[in-house]
C-alpha cells in the first residue's frame, strides 16, 4: 500500500468539488455539522460556501504514537454550535471515511441527541474500500485503501520549537 500525499491546492480543490457534488444533487439542508478533527476544514469552508450553521462534534478513532492505530471510537458530550436549536435536515461531514465507524456511530449519536431529524446525508472526500459504511456523497473513492498524508498532518509531528529553529 502505497501513501497519498496531499497538497494544500488539491485539498482545497476536492472540497470545492464535493461543495459542487452535493449542490448538484438538489438535496435542501438547513445544517452542516463535522466531525472533529479531520472534518473541520471541510465543514468551515462548506459552511461559508453554502452559507449555513455549522456544529462541529468532537470524535476520536485513531490515537497510538504514530497517529494510525485504531481505537475505540470516543465522542465528546455536545455539539458546539451557535444556534439554539439544530436542524432538521443535517450534512455531516468528515475528511475521510475508512472503516466507517466514526460516521456511522456519529450518525447515530445525532439522531438521538437532537430530534427530531428529518433527514441526515453524509459527505467526505475520500471513500476507501475497506469502509462498511457508504457515504452519500465523496470525491474520490480509494480501491487500494492507501493512507491519506493530508497537508496539516505535518503539525502532529511539529514543536513549537520546530517553528522557531
Amino acid at each position: 500500500m502505497v501513501d497519498l500525499s496531499v497538497s494544500w491546492e488539491d485539498y482545497h480543490r476536492h472540497i470545492e468539488t464535493l461543495a459542487v457534488k452535493i449542490y448538484q444533487s438538489q438535496w435542501q439542508f438547513n445544517q452542516i455539522v463535522c466531525i472533529a478533527k479531520g472534518g473541520l476544514r471541510v465543514g468551515d469552508i462548506l459552511s461559508r460556501l453554502y452559507d449555513l450553521p455549522l456544529a462541529i462534534v468532537a470524535a476520536a478513532s485513531y490515537g497510538g504514537e504514530d497517529k494510525r492505530s485504531r481505537e475505540e471510537i470516543k465522542i465528546g458530550q455536545h455539539l458546539a454550535m451557535r444556534n439554539d436549536k439544530l436542524g432538521d435536515r443535517i450534512l455531516l461531514v468528515d475528511d475521510l471515511v475508512d472503516s466507517g465507524v466514526s460516521l456511522q456511530t456519529v450518525s447515530r449519536w445525532l439522531k438521538d441527541y437532537a430530534s427530531p431529524i428529518e433527514e441526515l446525508r453524509t459527505a467526505v472526500i475520500w471513500y476507501k474500500s475497506c469502509s462498511q459504511f457508504q457515504p452519500d456523497y465523496h470525491v474520490e473513492y480509494l480501491a487500494d485503501n492507501p493512507w491519506i498524508r493530508q497537508p496539516f498532518e505535518r503539525y502532529e509531528t511539529m514543536s513549537l520549537d520546530d517553528l522557531i529553529n
